[in-house]
């Protein structure tokens, strides 16, 4: 018997827009009555049920199925707008669904959005006991509990103030000690980790693994490419809420990589920020042939050029291009690495080349960052500006180590040398 069963789920909200009429009148509010009444008699199961003029329909899960089977620890991954929220909301019982089933089998804590599961007037301890109890644990199971949640949140100090004053990164630490200790079957956590710093994510990432390895379903969803990889044992993507794909978490996340890829360009210009007393203007990817692509072979060399202006002298002023996979970096380099001291940039504009020898990057899909900065000070930074896939065109990769679905991220540099050191 699986965890969570969903089939065929949609859920549509209605956009509202302003319109041109500046007043609305009594009898537009009973002609507006009116009609509706009229279409809810013709179509009683809603079936010609549309948007109002003034409005629209938005679908934000469109027939979504998915089955997750006791124990699973699988990551929900998609772009903004996606879905992702809204699934785990509904998987939650805080929305209903506007068509489909959902089918869960066991107890659901869920940590959400700051602000969602607590009530903002009573204390930590009393929000303790009432999140227990929305569960159907009793005073005594939750008691056994209460203080290694104390413990893991490390807001003992404030257990008896109300929890409308906790800090955010307060808040989510209570809230997800309390969801990941509670006795549930299926635990829902959303990007809220995002708001703790890092240690506390990696203690969450730590005992979600535990409480996966107790047999426990999860569902996560993260922008967090490494996290995923890190946690779960399989992934679903949501694309403009449709189910794009499930399987096994690299060649999901590969396929997400790919739908960000499609959506890049070859080349993008920035404005010149005058507050900034450097700026980067461009960013371009090239081939060895000096022309603008986002494909290539994995024996090609890659040119990454970036233009950037100095309108105040600096010292030590490095320009850093970084590669990520699967949105984990793989290279990460300074204009200035082959500089014993760093240069003094005089005010002018600037032409930075980067170039990777062909068999350096794996096969797969890769982004690229740029940032510009002292050692002391970032000035500017650039998050996955440009995107390109490398595929193994040129060489057959069936017995070669570097193949896309083998471990590693890099080609690695290294030589082998075997000789005989004895006679059979």
């Amino acid at each position: 018997m699986p965890a969570i069963k969903i089939e065929n789920l949609s859920k549509r909200y209605v956009l509202q827009h302003e319109t041109a009429e500046k007043y609305v009148a009594l009898r537009d509010v009973i002609a507006g009555g009116a009609r509706k009444l009229i279409r809810g008699l013709r179509h009683p199961l809603g079936g010609g049920h549309g948007a109002d003029a003034g409005s629209e329909e938005f679908w934000a899960l469109s027939d979504v199925s998915l089955e997750i089977p006791q124990g699973e620890r699988i990551g929900i991954i998609g772009r903004n707008g996606a879905g992702k929220s809204t699934l785990l909301k509904i998987l939650s019982r805080i929305t209903e669904p506007t068509r489909g089933r959902v089918t869960l089998n066991g107890r659901v804590a869920s940590l959400l959005e700051v602000g969602t599961g607590f009530h903002p007037e009573l204390t930590g301890r009393e929000n303790i006991f009432l999140n227990g109890a929305i569960l159907g644990m009793s005073k005594a199971e939750i008691r056994s509990k209460f203080d290694a949640i104390v413990d893991f949140a490390e807001v003992e100090r404030f257990l008896d103030t109300p929890v409308k004053r906790y800090s955010s990164g307060m808040y989510v630490r209570l809230a997800f000690s309390v969801a990941a200790h509670l006795e549930s079957d299926i635990l829902i956590v959303d990007e809220v980790l995002a708001v703790g710093d890092a240690g506390f994510q990696k203690k969450c990432m730590g005992k979600m693994e535990s409480v996966a390895n107790d047999g426990r379903t999860i569902l996560f969803v993260s922008h967090n490419m490494g996290a995923i990889s890190e946690l779960c044992t399989s992934a679903a993507l949501l694309h403009k809420g449709q189910l794009l794909m499930q399987g096994a978490v690299p060649q999901v996340i590969e396929q997400y990589s790919r739908l960000t890829l499609n959506d890049q360009e070859t080349g993008v210009q920035f404005a010149d920020d005058e507050r900034k007393p450097s700026s980067i203007l461009s960013v371009n990817i090239r081939n060895a042939r000096g022309e603008n692509s986002n494909s290539f072979d994995i024996a090609d060399e890659i040119v990454i050029e970036v233009t950037y202006r100095v309108k105040q002298a600096a010292a030590g002023l490095q320009l850093t291009v970084t590669l990520s996979r699967n949105m984990v970096d793989v290279l990460h380099s300074f204009d200035t690495d082959d500089d014993d001291v760093l240069p003094l940039r005089e005010e002018g504009l600037y032409l930075a080349t980067y170039r990777i020898p062909g068999m350096t990057l794996k096969a797969g899909s890769y982004s690229a960052s740029t940032s510009l900065g002292t050692p002391e000070k970032l000035i500017q930074n650039m998050e996955h500006v440009l995107s390109f896939d490398i595929e193994e065109w040129s060489i057959n990769t069936t017995s070669k180590s570097y193949r896309r679905e083998r471990p590693g991220l890099v080609i690695s540099p290294g030589k082998w040398i075997t000789s005989s050191v004895e006679a059979a």
